[in-house]
Protein backbone atom coordinates (compact mmCIF):
# COMPACT_ATOMS: atom_id res chain seq x y z
CA UNK A 1 0.00 0.00 0.00
CA UNK A 2 3.11 2.12 0.41
CA UNK A 3 4.04 1.65 -3.38
CA UNK A 4 2.50 3.25 -6.09
CA UNK A 5 -0.85 2.55 -7.35
CA UNK A 6 -2.08 1.38 -4.63
CA UNK A 7 -4.56 4.40 -4.00
CA UNK A 8 -8.39 5.32 -3.93
CA UNK A 9 -10.67 8.37 -3.64
CA UNK A 10 -13.91 7.58 -2.65
CA UNK A 11 -17.06 10.59 -2.03
CA UNK A 12 -17.03 11.44 1.87
CA UNK A 13 -20.32 11.76 3.60
CA UNK A 14 -21.20 8.42 4.02
CA UNK A 15 -20.30 5.59 6.92
CA UNK A 16 -18.44 2.55 6.61
CA UNK A 17 -16.19 0.71 8.63
CA UNK A 18 -12.11 1.92 8.79
CA UNK A 19 -11.10 -1.64 6.88
CA UNK A 20 -7.92 -0.49 4.81
CA UNK A 21 -5.76 -3.40 3.54
CA UNK A 22 -2.90 -2.28 4.89
CA UNK A 23 -3.82 -2.63 8.76
CA UNK A 24 -4.06 -6.43 7.52
CA UNK A 25 -0.75 -6.52 7.85
CA UNK A 26 1.93 -7.34 11.42
CA UNK A 27 5.29 -5.57 11.43
CA UNK A 28 8.26 -5.67 13.70
CA UNK A 29 8.22 -3.35 16.79
CA UNK A 30 9.18 0.13 15.86
CA UNK A 31 11.87 1.72 15.97
CA UNK A 32 11.12 4.99 17.38
CA UNK A 33 8.01 5.00 19.77
CA UNK A 34 7.33 9.20 19.96
CA UNK A 35 7.09 10.97 16.37
CA UNK A 36 7.30 14.34 16.15
CA UNK A 37 4.76 15.44 13.53
CA UNK A 38 4.35 18.62 11.47
CA UNK A 39 1.23 19.13 10.17
CA UNK A 40 -0.87 22.18 8.08
CA UNK A 41 -4.40 22.63 10.22
CA UNK A 42 -6.75 22.28 7.16
CA UNK A 43 -9.07 20.01 5.90
CA UNK A 44 -6.70 18.08 3.33
CA UNK A 45 -5.09 16.76 6.85
CA UNK A 46 -8.41 14.75 7.91
CA UNK A 47 -7.10 11.37 7.87
CA UNK A 48 -4.60 12.60 10.05
CA UNK A 49 -6.90 14.42 12.79
CA UNK A 50 -9.19 11.59 12.51
CA UNK A 51 -6.53 8.78 13.32
CA UNK A 52 -4.72 11.09 16.36
CA UNK A 53 -8.43 11.34 17.53
CA UNK A 54 -9.46 7.62 17.67
CA UNK A 55 -6.34 6.24 18.91
CA UNK A 56 -5.27 4.72 15.58
CA UNK A 57 -1.69 5.97 16.09
CA UNK A 58 -1.88 4.90 19.61
CA UNK A 59 -3.12 1.19 19.12
CA UNK A 60 0.04 0.60 16.63
CA UNK A 61 2.57 1.34 19.69
CA UNK A 62 3.22 5.72 18.72
CA UNK A 63 3.08 8.51 20.15
CA UNK A 64 2.37 11.77 18.35
CA UNK A 65 4.01 15.20 18.94
CA UNK A 66 1.35 17.23 16.63
CA UNK A 67 3.30 20.53 15.69
CA UNK A 68 0.63 22.78 13.44
CA UNK A 69 2.59 23.86 9.85
CA UNK A 70 1.91 27.18 8.47
CA UNK A 71 3.11 25.48 4.86
CA UNK A 72 5.30 22.35 4.19
CA UNK A 73 7.31 25.55 3.11
CA UNK A 74 7.95 26.58 6.25
CA UNK A 75 8.92 23.17 8.01
CA UNK A 76 10.96 21.13 5.12
CA UNK A 77 14.63 22.47 6.42
CA UNK A 78 13.49 21.53 9.97
CA UNK A 79 12.69 18.33 8.73
CA UNK A 80 15.65 17.58 7.17
CA UNK A 81 17.42 18.83 10.39
CA UNK A 82 15.92 16.12 12.06
CA UNK A 83 13.36 18.19 14.01
CA UNK A 84 10.05 16.58 12.67
CA UNK A 85 9.95 13.02 12.11
CA UNK A 86 7.16 12.63 9.29
CA UNK A 87 5.59 16.30 7.71
CA UNK A 88 2.39 16.43 5.80
CA UNK A 89 1.14 19.95 3.58
CA UNK A 90 1.27 20.99 -0.18
CA UNK A 91 3.06 18.79 -2.46
CA UNK A 92 4.37 22.12 -4.87
CA UNK A 93 6.44 23.42 -1.81
CA UNK A 94 8.00 19.55 -1.48
CA UNK A 95 8.54 19.21 -5.18
CA UNK A 96 10.63 22.61 -4.86
CA UNK A 97 12.77 21.77 -2.21
CA UNK A 98 13.52 18.48 -4.22
CA UNK A 99 14.28 20.32 -7.21
CA UNK A 100 16.40 23.15 -5.84
CA UNK A 101 17.61 21.40 -3.11
CA UNK A 102 18.44 18.13 -3.58
CA UNK A 103 16.82 17.50 -0.03
CA UNK A 104 15.96 13.76 -1.29
CA UNK A 105 12.51 13.97 -0.07
CA UNK A 106 10.01 10.88 -0.11
CA UNK A 107 6.36 10.95 0.04
CA UNK A 108 4.91 8.06 1.80
CA UNK A 109 0.96 8.59 1.44
CA UNK A 110 -1.26 10.96 -0.16
CA UNK A 111 -3.49 13.26 2.14
CA UNK A 112 -6.18 15.11 0.21
CA UNK A 113 -7.63 15.59 -3.31
CA UNK A 114 -9.72 18.76 -3.83
CA UNK A 115 -13.54 18.88 -4.52
CA UNK A 116 -15.85 21.61 -4.55
CA UNK A 117 -15.58 24.30 -1.92
CA UNK A 118 -12.29 23.16 -0.32
CA UNK A 119 -10.37 26.16 -1.56
CA UNK A 120 -12.03 29.10 -2.58
CA UNK A 121 -10.94 32.64 -2.64
CA UNK A 122 -12.40 35.28 -0.89
CA UNK A 123 -13.16 39.34 -0.51
CA UNK A 124 -14.73 41.11 2.03
CA UNK A 125 -18.29 42.43 1.36
CA UNK A 126 -17.71 45.58 1.48
CA UNK A 127 -15.05 45.33 -1.40
CA UNK A 128 -15.11 46.75 -4.89
CA UNK A 129 -14.04 43.28 -6.40
CA UNK A 130 -16.22 41.54 -7.58
CA UNK A 131 -15.00 39.75 -10.72
CA UNK A 132 -11.55 37.70 -11.03
CA UNK A 133 -10.45 40.37 -13.59
CA UNK A 134 -10.91 43.10 -11.10
CA UNK A 135 -7.84 41.44 -8.95
CA UNK A 136 -4.94 42.97 -11.55
CA UNK A 137 -3.07 45.25 -9.63
CA UNK A 138 -4.06 44.04 -6.87
CA UNK A 139 -2.47 41.46 -3.42
CA UNK A 140 -4.32 37.77 -3.19
CA UNK A 141 -2.77 36.50 0.36
CA UNK A 142 -1.54 33.03 0.06
CA UNK A 143 -0.33 30.79 3.46
CA UNK A 144 3.58 30.79 1.31
CA UNK A 145 4.98 31.93 -1.88
CA UNK A 146 4.70 30.49 -4.86
CA UNK A 147 2.76 27.08 -3.20
CA UNK A 148 -0.23 25.28 -3.89
CA UNK A 149 -2.74 28.46 -3.28
CA UNK A 150 -0.49 30.35 -5.71
CA UNK A 151 -0.41 27.75 -8.14
CA UNK A 152 -4.08 26.89 -7.36
CA UNK A 153 -4.97 30.87 -7.70
CA UNK A 154 -2.64 31.67 -11.02
CA UNK A 155 -4.28 28.33 -12.86
CA UNK A 156 -7.69 29.82 -12.50
CA UNK A 157 -6.48 33.28 -13.41
CA UNK A 158 -4.99 31.97 -16.85
CA UNK A 159 -8.43 30.10 -17.33
CA UNK A 160 -10.37 33.07 -16.88
CA UNK A 161 -8.07 34.96 -19.41
CA UNK A 162 -5.91 36.83 -16.50
CA UNK A 163 -2.10 37.03 -16.62
CA UNK A 164 -1.28 35.99 -13.34
CA UNK A 165 2.01 38.51 -13.09
CA UNK A 166 -0.65 40.80 -13.02
CA UNK A 167 -1.63 39.94 -9.65
CA UNK A 168 0.16 40.46 -6.39
CA UNK A 169 0.91 37.53 -4.10
CA UNK A 170 3.14 38.30 -0.99
CA UNK A 171 6.69 37.45 -0.43
CA UNK A 172 6.30 36.07 3.33
CA UNK A 173 4.27 33.57 4.40
CA UNK A 174 0.64 34.47 5.93
CA UNK A 175 -0.57 31.63 8.36
CA UNK A 176 -4.41 30.71 7.61
CA UNK A 177 -5.24 31.04 11.07
CA UNK A 178 -4.34 34.64 10.26
CA UNK A 179 -5.31 35.13 6.94
CA UNK A 180 -8.93 36.77 7.30
CA UNK A 181 -7.66 39.39 9.52
CA UNK A 182 -5.14 40.15 6.80
CA UNK A 183 -8.68 40.34 5.14
CA UNK A 184 -10.49 42.60 7.10
CA UNK A 185 -7.89 45.39 7.63
CA UNK A 186 -7.22 45.52 4.00
CA UNK A 187 -3.58 44.49 3.99
CA UNK A 188 -4.81 41.94 1.16
CA UNK A 189 -7.67 42.46 -1.11
CA UNK A 190 -8.40 38.82 -0.84
CA UNK A 191 -7.60 35.46 0.65
CA UNK A 192 -6.83 31.82 -1.08
CA UNK A 193 -8.07 29.50 1.70
CA UNK A 194 -8.53 26.01 2.38
CA UNK A 195 -11.06 24.49 5.11
CA UNK A 196 -12.08 24.79 7.55
CA UNK A 197 -10.31 28.29 7.33
CA UNK A 198 -12.74 29.43 4.36
CA UNK A 199 -15.73 28.13 6.20
CA UNK A 200 -14.33 30.26 9.17
CA UNK A 201 -14.08 33.79 7.86
CA UNK A 202 -17.27 33.27 6.03
CA UNK A 203 -19.09 32.73 9.27
CA UNK A 204 -17.24 34.77 11.46
CA UNK A 205 -16.15 37.80 9.11
CA UNK A 206 -19.03 37.48 6.72
CA UNK A 207 -16.46 37.36 3.07
CA UNK A 208 -18.02 36.28 0.15
CA UNK A 209 -16.57 33.81 -2.18
CA UNK A 210 -14.87 35.39 -5.36
CA UNK A 211 -13.51 31.82 -7.12
CA UNK A 212 -13.70 28.60 -6.36
CA UNK A 213 -10.88 26.99 -7.12
CA UNK A 214 -11.76 23.69 -8.33
CA UNK A 215 -12.34 24.22 -11.95
CA UNK A 216 -10.14 24.21 -15.17
CA UNK A 217 -6.51 22.14 -15.23
CA UNK A 218 -6.52 22.01 -11.52
CA UNK A 219 -10.44 20.55 -11.40
CA UNK A 220 -9.75 17.74 -8.48
CA UNK A 221 -6.04 19.04 -7.92
CA UNK A 222 -3.74 16.86 -5.58
CA UNK A 223 -3.41 18.80 -2.72
CA UNK A 224 -1.48 17.46 0.07
CA UNK A 225 0.61 14.57 0.85
CA UNK A 226 2.69 12.85 4.13
CA UNK A 227 6.80 13.35 3.49
CA UNK A 228 9.33 11.59 5.38
CA UNK A 229 13.47 11.95 4.47
CA UNK A 230 14.91 8.94 2.49
CA UNK A 231 17.47 8.53 5.49
CA UNK A 232 14.49 8.57 8.25
CA UNK A 233 12.33 5.85 5.74
CA UNK A 234 15.43 3.58 5.55
CA UNK A 235 16.55 3.66 9.43
CA UNK A 236 12.57 3.81 10.44
CA UNK A 237 10.92 1.00 8.64
CA UNK A 238 8.90 -0.85 11.34
CA UNK A 239 8.05 2.90 12.66
CA UNK A 240 6.65 4.04 9.20
CA UNK A 241 4.46 0.77 8.30
CA UNK A 242 3.00 1.49 11.54
CA UNK A 243 2.68 5.25 10.94
CA UNK A 244 0.75 4.15 7.82
CA UNK A 245 -1.27 1.58 9.04
CA UNK A 246 -2.68 4.22 11.47
CA UNK A 247 -2.81 6.84 9.02
CA UNK A 248 -4.41 4.65 6.22
CA UNK A 249 -7.51 3.70 8.13
CA UNK A 250 -7.71 7.62 9.22
CA UNK A 251 -7.63 8.04 5.45
CA UNK A 252 -10.50 5.54 4.98
CA UNK A 253 -12.54 6.83 7.77
CA UNK A 254 -12.32 10.37 6.61
CA UNK A 255 -13.43 9.56 3.50
CA UNK A 256 -16.32 7.89 4.22
CA UNK A 257 -17.57 9.49 7.64
CA UNK A 258 -18.09 12.93 7.76
CA UNK A 259 -18.77 12.73 11.81
CA UNK A 260 -15.91 11.68 12.15
CA UNK A 261 -13.73 14.32 10.32
CA UNK A 262 -16.08 17.10 12.21
CA UNK A 263 -15.77 15.52 15.44
CA UNK A 264 -11.71 15.53 15.36
CA UNK A 265 -11.56 19.02 14.14
CA UNK A 266 -13.55 19.87 17.25
CA UNK A 267 -11.35 18.14 19.67
CA UNK A 268 -8.41 19.79 18.71
CA UNK A 269 -6.78 21.92 21.10
CA UNK A 270 -7.04 25.48 20.33
CA UNK A 271 -7.41 27.45 16.93
CA UNK A 272 -4.17 27.72 16.14
CA UNK A 273 -4.06 23.65 15.88
CA UNK A 274 -6.74 23.45 14.05
CA UNK A 275 -9.62 23.50 16.34
CA UNK A 276 -12.96 24.58 15.36
CA UNK A 277 -16.70 24.86 16.48
CA UNK A 278 -19.34 22.79 15.91
CA UNK A 279 -21.29 25.03 14.21
CA UNK A 280 -18.53 25.31 11.32
CA UNK A 281 -18.13 21.82 11.59
CA UNK A 282 -20.77 21.25 10.42
CA UNK A 283 -20.63 23.66 7.21
CA UNK A 284 -17.37 23.11 5.87
CA UNK A 285 -16.43 20.73 2.80
CA UNK A 286 -14.50 18.15 2.59
CA UNK A 287 -11.55 16.70 0.38
CA UNK A 288 -11.20 13.20 -0.98
CA UNK A 289 -9.39 10.80 1.10
CA UNK A 290 -7.05 8.71 -0.72
CA UNK A 291 -4.98 5.25 0.25
CA UNK A 292 -1.41 5.37 -0.23
CA UNK A 293 0.15 7.36 -3.76
CA UNK A 294 -0.92 7.59 -7.30
CA UNK A 295 2.13 7.90 -9.36
CA UNK A 296 0.17 9.51 -12.08
CA UNK A 297 -1.78 11.79 -9.98
CA UNK A 298 1.59 12.94 -8.03
CA UNK A 299 2.86 13.67 -11.38
CA UNK A 300 0.08 15.99 -12.20
CA UNK A 301 0.99 18.30 -9.90
CA UNK A 302 4.72 18.75 -11.23
CA UNK A 303 2.82 19.01 -14.64
CA UNK A 304 1.05 22.07 -13.96
CA UNK A 305 4.26 23.42 -11.76
CA UNK A 306 6.27 23.31 -14.96
CA UNK A 307 3.70 25.38 -17.05
CA UNK A 308 3.38 28.17 -14.53
CA UNK A 309 7.39 28.53 -14.20
CA UNK A 310 7.64 26.25 -10.67
CA UNK A 311 10.18 24.30 -11.92
CA UNK A 312 12.95 26.43 -12.12
CA UNK A 313 16.26 25.39 -14.35
CA UNK A 314 14.22 22.43 -16.21
CA UNK A 315 13.77 21.64 -19.60
CA UNK A 316 10.73 19.63 -19.15
CA UNK A 317 8.30 18.35 -15.59
CA UNK A 318 10.35 16.93 -12.65
CA UNK A 319 9.89 12.95 -12.84
CA UNK A 320 8.21 12.43 -8.94
CA UNK A 321 9.17 8.82 -9.41
CA UNK A 322 12.32 9.41 -7.38
CA UNK A 323 10.26 10.73 -4.64
CA UNK A 324 8.49 7.81 -4.25
CA UNK A 325 9.17 4.61 -2.04
CA UNK A 326 10.69 1.84 -4.47
CA UNK A 327 8.35 -0.58 -4.56
CA UNK A 328 9.13 -3.98 -2.60
CA UNK A 329 11.45 -1.38 -0.15
CA UNK A 330 9.21 -2.71 2.58
CA UNK A 331 8.60 -6.57 2.96
CA UNK A 332 5.12 -6.88 4.62
CA UNK A 333 4.01 -9.95 6.28
CA UNK A 334 0.36 -10.81 7.17
CA UNK A 335 -0.70 -9.80 10.72
CA UNK A 336 -3.03 -8.34 12.69
CA UNK A 337 -3.52 -4.82 13.13
CA UNK A 338 -2.59 -2.61 16.41
CA UNK A 339 -0.08 -5.55 17.39
CA UNK A 340 1.50 -3.65 20.75
CA UNK A 341 5.07 -2.26 20.52
CA UNK A 342 7.63 -4.51 21.51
Amino acid sequence: MIATGCSSAGSSGGSADSTSAISAMSFGPPEKTTLNVGVVPAMDSAGFFVALHDGLFAKEGLTINYTPATSSDTVINDQVNGKYDITAGNYVSYLQHEIQEHQKLEVISEGSVMRQGAQTIFTMPSSHIKTLSELQGKTVGVNAPGNIDYLLTASVLRENGINPGNVHFPTQAIPFQEMGQELQSGHIAAATLPEPFASTVEQQLGAVTLADLNQGATQQFPVEGYVVTQSWARHNQNTLKRFLAALSDGQEIADTNRTAVETAFESLKGPQNGQVSAKIASVMALDNYPIGVDQSRLQRVSNVMYQFGLESGLKQPFNVSSMLLPAGEFNFAPFESGTSAS
